[in-house]
């Protein structure tokens, strides 16, 4: 199985996954520098030192939601769906795996009792930010 899967429909990249599995030795990013969300692995030595800092206002626009799922126990099903609504992939996540979703939909179902780490771009709009179909 590979670690790191890119779901894509129509030429379009729709979600990767990303498996527990991948341990890389040297930092490495999932999404490109032009993603609405950067998602990688940060790889330290022991004894290393991040220097204080803040991050300056920078004004972003963006379109749309991506989002980020960790698994942080259990096991799940994911649909992936294309822009169309239909259905493009399933896949299987388990305890450590990673999904980020960058274009078209999604529905999940738990196959045991499952708790997922959720991160998106916010403020939350409430049920209006979901088109559900």
């Amino acid at each position: 199985m590979e670690t790191t899967e890119h779901i894509i429909a129509g030429g379009k990249l729709l979600a990767y996954v990303v498996r527990a599995e991948l341990k890389p030795a040297k930092t490495t990013f999932l999404t490109p520098l032009e993603s609405n969300v950067q998602v990688g692995y940060i790889v330290y030595p022991s004894g290393h030192t991040i220097a204080r800092h803040v991050h300056r206002p920078v004004e972003r626009h963006i379109v749309g939601t991506t989002e980020v799922l960790v698994v942080r126990k259990g096991r799940c099903e994911m649909d992936v769906y294309d822009d169309d609504r239909q259905l493009v992939a399933t896949r299987e996540l388990r305890e450590g795996d990673l999904m980020i979703m960058v274009g078209g939909g999604h529905g999940f179902r738990m196959l045991e009792d499952t708790v997922l780490l959720e991160v998106k771009q916010g403020p939350y709009m409430g049920q209006d930010d979901k088109l559900r179909f």
